[in-house]
């Protein structure tokens, strides 16, 4: 009953609030701009053979573009089928002085933020010196995303959204300085609650609190009027890019990212939202897994940028990094279980620099003994795949736990369309029985892992604005390992035999879907 009342809320609050009038004004442009198009076909045949020649000329500017293969498919395609409206759309994503003009912002505050992320060579010689593989890694993050490795760093992992929320509260409870939370869901329930009345509190003590979501969320889960409320509340609160009625490639970059930091010294990541169903307390999906790290030390500096970075996007107000991140800010001293190294890192779809992929095609690469995967979507393109299969014909043991209750369908059936392949060449399929698995983990020979909030699909890594941490050597990896393990006793091997039975109706709309699945 509780379920289907939170559903009829969210329909009520998309037909008759703001979000109406948005998604009826992108609906009318996008008509405007098909039945422009229609008119002057029906014609002027003129016209229509002249966007003919202009969509070949596309595609050919496509092919030749410095891109990867399955987004020219995914433009090439459309404009073949549609010549008028596919290149006219094509064109429009490339002017989009929207996207532009946020680029440009974003590229300004980084440069800003450089002297406050400087490397210490010391620290990359040393990590060159153990493991000359994982330095360069370290040198690429640093030079091509702009984020440094870090000693004297402790990593906290959470196999579960319940733990990471009662450790959240008590080091939230805890804060004398500031407060600074981004997320890509939020929902009103036991958990956001908890977590706002805490910040409520903190608030009223002094404690600056800002808190930034995903604009997305104004559809479906939070009014549109939402940050006046936290305003209200003491906490300085804005919606990043939210839904406007305009046709701009704007929409489809989302802040996916979740990032928590307190006072300088401590930070969180990982697949974890604000609702109910991350901390099982509302069952969707069966049981929900999910994972995520809390850090203490230098790394946390790292997220501090991040959130900065992203929160001036849209933010016209001074960027004062000099007050977070200045000369005696951070950490003091040596941090209990601070060995090994942490490269805290972000991606960003602005750049074309798909940081997040190559991090994971790199863990492939490196690996000798095992990699261990949980995903929550697999939807591939070519480099990770063959990296996948690359790994495993190596002789290293990669196995891919994924859910067996999933959350959209589509997606599902995507992922599927990638199962025989895989498994035929020596890659293992596991799906968690229990439900859902919403955890971004990579585990590999005893001494690397990543958790964050990147997911194995083409949304995380180019679309969206991601984050995770990069740990070697660090005591966290073990835990995540046994995490691993532990789950892996819940899940069901899926052989070659499976993937033949699926329903003829699921393969088409996979396969189909396949065609897409880059502009998803």
């Amino acid at each position: 009953m509780k379920e289907y009342q939170r559903k009829l809320k969210g329909l009520l609050r998309i037909v008759f609030g703001r979000s109406a009038y948005v998604v009826l004004f992108l609906l009318i442009q996008v008509g405007v701009l098909f039945s422009i198009v229609r008119w002057l076909s029906e014609y002027s045949l003129y016209f229509y053979a002249g966007f003919i020649l202009l969509g070949g000329v596309t595609c050919v500017y496509i092919i030749n573009e410095k891109e990867n293969p399955s987004f020219k498919l995914g433009w090439v395609i459309p404009i073949l089928a549609f010549p008028v409206f596919g290149t006219l759309f094509y064109i429009l994503t490339k002017i989009d002085m929207g996207s532009r003009l946020i680029t440009n912002k974003a590229d300004s505050l980084i440069k800003g933020s450089l002297e406050y992320l400087a490397p210490d060579e010391g620290v990359l010689e040393k990590l060159a010196g153990e493991n000359e593989q994982v330095g360069g890694l370290a040198k690429y993050i640093c030079q091509w995303g702009k984020f440094p490795v870090y000693k004297n760093t402790s990593v906290t992992y959470f196999p579960s959204g319940e733990k990471k929320f009662e450790r959240l509260k008590e080091e939230l409870r805890q804060a004398k300085e500031y407060i600074f939370l981004e997320y890509f869901i939020v929902e009103e329930g036991i958990m956001w609650d908890s977590i706002l009345e805490i910040l409520e509190q903190k608030a009223k003590e002094g404690v600056e609190v800002r808190f930034m979501y995903d604009g997305m969320c104004s559809i479906m889960l939070l009014p549109y009027g939402y940050p006046k409320q936290m305003e209200k509340k003491g906490i300085r609160c804005q919606a990043f890019a939210p839904i406007r009625p305009m046709l701009s490639t704007v929409h489809n970059n989302r802040d996916h990212r979740k990032i928590v930091v307190i006072d300088g010294h401590t930070a969180f990541t990982g697949g974890v939202n604000l609702a109910d169903e991350y901390i099982n307390e509302r069952k969707r999906f069966g049981y929900w897994k999910d994972t995520a790290v809390m850090l203490k030390g230098d790394g946390v500096k790292s997220f501090t940028v991040m959130f900065l970075q992203m929160w001036h996007i849209f933010d016209q107000g001074p960027v004062a990094y000099e007050k977070y991140l200045g000369k005696g800010r951070g950490v003091s001293g040596k941090v209990p279980g601070g060995e090994g190294y942490v490269i805290p890192y972000g991606d960003s779809p602005l750049d074309r620099e798909p940081v997040g992929k190559y991090v994971y095609i790199n863990i492939l690469n490196q690996a000798k003994g095992y990699v261990h995967i949980m995903t929550p979507y697999l939807i591939l393109d070519d480099e990770t795949l063959n990296a996948l299969i690359f790994a495993a014909k190596r002789g290293v043991e990669v196995i891919i736990i994924m859910p067996h209750i999933p959350d959209k369908k589509y997606a599902w059936y995507l992922a599927h369309t990638y199962y025989q392949e895989l498994i035929d060449n020596g890659v293992e399929i596991w799906e968690f029985l229990p439900g859902f698995v919403h955890a971004k983990v990579f585990v590999s020979d005893d001494d690397k892992a990543v958790v964050g909030t990147i997911n194995l699909d083409f949304r995380s890594l180019y679309h969206h604005f991601e984050c995770a941490a990069y740990m070697y050597k660090n005591p966290a990896v073990e835990d995540i390992e046994r995490d691993f393990r532990e789950t892996l006793k819940k899940c069901v091997k899926i052989p070659r035999e499976t993937c033949m039975r699926y329903p003829f109706y699921q393969k088409v709309i996979g396969r189909a879907l396949r065609l897409i699945a880059p502009m998803m």
